[in-house]
């Protein structure tokens, strides 16, 4: 019994050492590395038959108006937690006890997550993988990066990918030439992407935009990481 105990042990400091080269070698490497794409990306070309744009362009030729745009609306808390606003998902939390359906509380961090290399859905496995994912990339990467990368991949209309093609697809211009109005526009379709139509907002889009735009001033552009 001791001699099974022992070589289950040491099996299972194998497997664990392995995880964390695994995941180590597809985090790591994103410090220098612009990634080619996401698994949102792939899954849209494979499996849906869906063409992609997608154009990466770097920090410093991405309008800081987008950049505080997104943290205003994503995850206002950005800037200062490692990974996870335990706050935001205290209160989705209690909200869902009294009633209200379970809401997402995902940073930015876990946002990039799940575009890079998980699928979307709400499965309890795929959250797992999420949370531990998202732990070695917070490690890996400033703040600074992760906010480039995450505009860089994540999808603002059906197929296009990326502040670079959203704003020539929505309003023919580049990412660094975004107004405020444009950036809060952008950032309103981030929860339902292939839902919601930058290009042609609804009701709904512009009182986002217009909520947006009110929780930029309250940040201020210091806040953006």
């Amino acid at each position: 019994m001791k001699r099974l105990l022992h070589t289950l042990r040491r099996w299972l400091v194998r497997v664990a050492v392995v995880v964390i080269l695994v995941v180590i070698s597809v985090t790591l490497p994103l410090r220098w590395i612009d990634p080619p794409g996401s698994a949102y990306m792939l899954a849209d070309r494979v499996f849906r038959g869906q063409p992609v744009v997608f154009d990466w362009v770097p920090a410093e030729r991405i309008s800081p108006h987008m950049m505080l745009a997104v943290v205003a609306s994503e995850d206002q808390n950005f800037p200062h937690h490692r990974g996870f606003d335990t706050r935001e998902i205290r209160a989705a939390f209690d909200a869902h006890r009294q009633g209200a359906r379970l809401r997402g509380a995902s940073t930015i961090s876990q946002q990039l997550t799940r575009n890079l290399y998980l699928w979307s859905g709400r499965h309890w496995s795929r959250k797992g993988l999420e949370m531990g994912l998202t732990v070695p990339l917070e490690l890996s990467l400033s703040k600074a990066r992760i906010l480039e990368i995450y505009l860089n991949v994540v999808e603002f209309d059906t197929g296009v990918y990326g502040v670079e093609a959203a704003a020539r697809h929505c309003f023919e211009k580049s990412a660094g030439d975004l107004t405020r109005e444009e950036a809060a526009l952008l950032a309103a379709v981030l929860p339902a992407p292939k839902a919601l139509n930058p290009a042609s907002p609804s009701d709904y889009l512009v009182q986002r935009q217009r909520w947006i735009l009110a929780q930029m001033n309250n940040l201020g552009p210091n806040w953006i990481p």
